[in-house]
């Protein structure tokens, strides 16, 4: 066991404090995803019936496990101390005395699975059921985390049974369900979720944290009941906001709400149309149209969204990682006072996410702070 450190071994408590050390995910051994009423709203893809449970070809496997690595290294030529999730067998059906899975998916993104909030790494209560045993490829690293001192929590694991979701809840045909994030909600129209009120369930990566106020969407995989589990859970240090959001199928929040600093925070203009009040005396950066070349695989992206492109890591408050395609966004943050460092990453895409997500802070140098 390692000697005991002086400082944290697990300290986060914003986007932006200088990162020291952060998990990043793999997509090796990756599955299609079992087709079911969460993809089904977000607008699967005919082809998935034919696929789910089966392994990810290894073409898109390693084009995205090669952009993972050059992440990797430029996060380690930065000073950051990276770690990997263990392999897990994802092609291993699984079940419980209510429902069956045929598999995993993948492990690609442990900030959709997992909230750290100062010393503690909370678990979240995810609603889709081929990810309830994904932490597993984790539990290694947090065990060593928590006998440096730092705490664990996991939400109550949701018992996820029929009567949670909504089977009729599906996309319609208006718009490209390639791409999530061109399908809007209707004004005065009240979103329909895949998901209902039966238990609390919420993925982590629906919300954001700007020291002691959190920012949260509700999503198809985040009802209101688990953003009063996290509220209630981290207690009267900490305030809880919503962000309401224009897409239809919103999942996610940074893809529609990412701060990037002290006073400044980059939107999704499509989708963002009011802020709480708190946050209208920051700076509102506006983000512009993703771009991506003719041959990138987020031309048409299945299971997510082009404003994957809004999707960056804070290294400190000027040094933001972002996609290398994304020409005018760097432009942009060069304007507003930002460091960009443009990766490729458009392979990762597929499987979910982009730097934010396939990423997650274990220590960042810095206090807890109201910024607002």
């Amino acid at each position: 066991m390692s000697a005991p450190q002086s400082s944290p071994v697990v300290q986060s408590f914003n986007e932006w404090d200088p990162l020291e050390e952060v998990v990043v995910g793999t997509v090796r051994g990756a599955m299609y995803p079992e087709c079911g009423p969460i993809l089904a709203a977000a607008g699967e893809p005919e082809w998935l019936w034919h696929f789910q449970g089966v392994h990810v070809e290894n073409e898109f496997v390693e084009a995205a496990d090669k952009q993972l690595d050059e992440l990797v290294y430029v996060l380690q030529q930065e000073g950051v101390t990276v770690r990997r999730p263990d392999p897990v067998p994802l092609n291993v059906g699984f079940s419980s005395p209510f429902w069956q899975c045929r598999s995993g998916w993948n492990t690609a993104n442990p900030r959709d699975l997992f909230l750290v909030v100062g010393d503690e790494i909370i678990e979240c209560a995810t609603p889709l059921r081929n990810r309830q045993y994904e932490s597993l490829a984790y539990k290694r690293l947090f065990t060593e985390y928590f006998r440096a001192g730092a705490r664990l929590t996991a939400a109550p694991r949701p018992a996820l049974r029929d009567q949670l979701y909504d089977f009729n809840c599906r996309a319609t045909e208006s718009g490209d369900v390639a791409d999530l994030g061109k399908r809007l909600q209707p004004d005065g129209v009240p979103h329909r979720y895949p998901i209902n009120e039966q238990e609390p369930v919420f993925e982590a990566a629906d919300f954001v944290r700007c020291g002691r106020d959190l920012f949260v969407t509700r999503s198809v995989v985040t009802n209101a009941l688990g953003v009063e589990w996290v509220r209630r859970h981290l207690g009267g240090g900490f305030r809880v906001h919503e962000i309401a959001t224009r897409c239809s199928t919103p999942c996610h929040i940074d893809t529609t709400f990412v701060p990037l600093a002290p006073g400044k925070v980059l939107i999704n203009p499509d989708w963002v149309t009011e802020l709480p009040e708190c946050v209208r005396k920051w700076d509102v950066l506006r983000a512009p149209r993703p771009s991506y070349g003719p041959s990138s695989p987020m031309v048409r992206p299945q299971f997510t969204s082009q404003w994957l492109s809004m999707n960056v890591l804070s290294l400190d408050p000027e040094r933001v990682i972002v996609d290398v395609q994304q020409i005018e966004l760097i432009r942009k943050l060069k304007e507003w006072g930002f460091r960009p460092i443009p990766i490729a990453f458009d392979h990762v895409g597929p499987f979910g996410g982009s730097f934010h997500c396939a990423t997650l802070d274990i220590r960042r140098r810095g206090t807890l702070e109201s910024y607002f």
